[in-house]
C-alpha cells in the first residue's frame, strides 16, 4: 500500500482536509460580511449608547435578586447529572461536526486526486510528433544483361 493510498483512507486526513475547505469557504465570505455590517454597527452603536447605560442600571438590582432566589433553589446534588448531560450533548455534536468535516474532506481529497491524475496522464502522453519526410526508395533498376547472356 502506498503512502498516498494509506493517507486517503485515513479519517483524520479527511477531517483536516474538510476543515481546511470549510475555513477557506468562510474566509471568502468575510469581506462581504464586514462591508455589510460595518454601517449597521455604527448606526446601532450611536443609537443604543445611552439606552444601554440606563438599562444596565435598571437591571443590576433585579439580577442580584434573581441570583439570590435561584441560589437557594438549586440543589448541589443535581449539578453532576446536569454536567454529564451537557458533556454528552457536546460530545454528540462534536462527533456530528467531525463526521461532516470528514465527508467534506473526502470530496476535496478525491476531487484533488482526480485533478492530479488528469494532469499526470496529460504529462505522460507523448506530444504528437511531426512526421519527418522519409527518403523515397529508389525505383527497382533493370537487371543487368549479364544474367541473360549466360
Amino acid at each position: 500500500m502506498t503512502l498516498a493510498s494509506s493517507l486517503r483512507e485515513n479519517r483524520a486526513v479527511y477531517a483536516v482536509a474538510g476543515a481546511g475547505d470549510f475555513a477557506v469557504e468562510k474566509l471568502r465570505e468575510v469581506p462581504e460580511q464586514v462591508t455589510r455590517y460595518q454601517g449597521k454597527a455604527r448606526e446601532a452603536a450611536s443609537k443604543y449608547q445611552g439606552e444601554v447605560r440606563e438599562t444596565v442600571e435598571r437591571y443590576r438590582g433585579e439580577v442580584r435578586k434573581t441570583v439570590d432566589r435561584y441560589r437557594d433553589e438549586v440543589d448541589a446534588k443535581d449539578l453532576p447529572g446536569a454536567a454529564v448531560a451537557y458533556v454528552t450533548h457536546v460530545g454528540t455534536r462534536t462527533v456530528e461536526f467531525i463526521d461532516e468535516l470528514t465527508e467534506r474532506g473526502k470530496r476535496v481529497v478525491h476531487r484533488e486526486a482526480a485533478e492530479v491524475a488528469a494532469i499526470a496522464e496529460a504529462d505522460e502522453k507523448p506530444a504528437p510528433k511531426a512526421r519527418a519526410a522519409q527518403p523515397r526508395k529508389a525505383a527497382p533498376q533493370a537487371r543487368s544483361a549479364k544474367k541473360s547472356d549466360a
